[in-house]
């Protein structure tokens, strides 16, 4: 009897060791971040130890989220939270933040992490004035078109994520060496892609590729709307007209999700192509955040060729 009670003890341990190696190993990590690059980059870091969502698409503008029930879940659940900062997400995040009743992603809470602190921004307004528009008091959210820029995010998430796991800290620190081996061999390529534009104009919809071009050394000499969030009048967009006939402009550049009929208006009578960015790396289909900016580099090659 004993002996039969051991065979049996012996069959059920193997059957539920069999059970725990076919089962899936659970992420120790829940990661939410606001935009789909920085979830690239985040995955890139965290590997098999982080399950990354975006709060954002990239065919959808980060200014303006609609705060669903559903995202409000997925921070209630989240250990940590990654956000651009510097004012991009300040119309929806805060009341996601106060409705998901955890505190571990309040901006005071130990999972936040805003990247733009540490990135170098750009366009910091000498005064804060409503009148000129949808300025951001803190500077240019719109870094991540910079691979310098997701370079210090990935440090970044690699340190917040070893505070939060020190178990596995190490292998953060190896993933990030890997992406950033990765990233500048990258960079390289891209930058010897594009040197021969360097000192081109282009004009662009919103101020939202300053850091792209200041990276590859184009010169961005308009933007068809008058003030970042304003809508363009006829008498701008005539202005930007003569600007990119006088600069003899070959590319009006916008990202994907502003509206198109004044970027192809301008481009039509300047005889220029119209060139639509893509928001952000497609992270829900598998992209990377260098697939991303091969991508990006690709677009704004072909229409300065």
């Amino acid at each position: 009897m004993r002996t039969l009670l051991r065979i049996i003890s012996f069959s059920a341990l193997s059957a539920l060791a069999a059970v725990l190696l076919a089962t899936p190993a659970v992420a120790d990590m829940k990661v939410v971040a606001t935009v789909p690059s920085l979830a690239a980059i985040a995955k890139e870091v965290g590997g098999k130890h982080v399950s990354v969502t975006a709060i954002s698409l990239p065919t959808q503008d980060a200014h303006f989220v609609d705060a669903k029930p559903s995202l409000v879940l997925k921070l209630n659940k989240a250990d940590a939270l990654l956000a651009v900062g510097a004012d991009l997400e300040i119309g929806w995040l805060p009341a996601l933040q106060t409705q998901a009743r955890n505190p571990r992603i309040l901006s005071s809470g130990a999972g936040y992490l805003e990247c733009a602190a540490h990135v170098t921004l750009r366009d910091r307004p000498a005064v804060v004035d409503r009148a000129q528009g949808d300025v951001h008091a803190a500077g240019n959210p719109h870094f991540l078109y910079d691979p310098r820029a997701a370079a210090a995010c990935a440090r970044a998430i690699a340190a917040h994520f070893a505070k939060l796991d020190d178990r596995n800290a190490k292998a953060y620190q190896a993933n990030l060496a890997g992406f950033l081996a990765d990233l500048d061999g990258a960079r390289a390529r891209w930058e010897k892609q594009l040197a021969a534009h360097r000192g081109a104009p282009v004009i662009t919809y919103h101020r939202s590729l300053t850091y792209l071009f200041d990276w590859l050394g184009i010169g961005e000499v308009a933007t068809i709307e008058p003030k970042p969030g304003i809508p363009p009048t006829a008498s701008h967009v005539a202005t930007v007209i003569r600007i990119g006939k006088a600069k003899a402009v070959k590319v009006v550049a916008q990202e994907a999700y502003y509206p198109d009929k004044t970027c192809a208006l301008v481009a039509r009578k300047i005889s220029a192509a119209v060139v639509r960015i893509p928001g952000g790396a497609d992270v829900a289909r598998g992209q990377t955040y260098i697939q991303h900016m091969d991508e990006v580099v690709n677009r704004l090659g072909a229409g300065l060729r």
